[in-house]
C-alpha cells in the first residue's frame, strides 16, 4: 500500500439500526417533515417513532419543532447538521465495507 493509510469510515452506533437508518435517509431528502409522514414511511407506530426521534434527538442529529395547523397540533423533523454529517459518514463506512467484502470475493476468484 502506497502512502498511509486512509481514516477508517466511521460507523454511528446511534443510526445504525434499519430503522434509525432509514429515517435518517428519509429526512435527508428534505428540509424537514411531518411526523405522520415519517412514520408512514418507516411503517412502524407512534410509540417507535417517538423512541427513535428521542434517541436521534438526545444524539443531536435530529431536531424537533412543534406547532399547529389550524387548531391541530403537528411535529415536524429534520435532520441537524450534525446529524447530517453522521449519515454521510455512516453511508460511507458501509460503502467501504462493501467494497472491502467485494474486493475479498474478487481476491479469492
Amino acid at each position: 500500500m502506497k502512502g498511509r493509510p486512509s481514516a477508517r469510515p466511521v460507523l454511528h452506533e446511534e443510526i445504525h439500526h434499519p430503522t434509525r437508518l432509514g429515517i435518517m435517509a428519509f429526512l435527508s431528502g428534505c428540509l424537514e417533515a411531518e411526523f405522520g409522514a415519517v412514520r408512514d414511511h418507516a411503517q412502524v407506530s407512534d410509540a417507535s417513532i417517538s423512541r427513535i426521534v428521542s434517541a436521534l434527538q438526545d444524539a443531536g442529529y435530529v431536531k424537533v419543532r412543534k406547532g399547529y395547523v389550524g387548531k391541530r397540533p403537528r411535529t415536524w423533523l429534520s435532520l441537524t447538521p450534525d446529524g447530517r454529517t453522521a449519515l454521510t459518514e455512516h453511508l460511507a463506512a458501509l460503502q467501504a465495507i462493501a467494497d472491502s467484502a467485494h474486493q475479498a470475493g474478487a481476491d479469492i476468484r
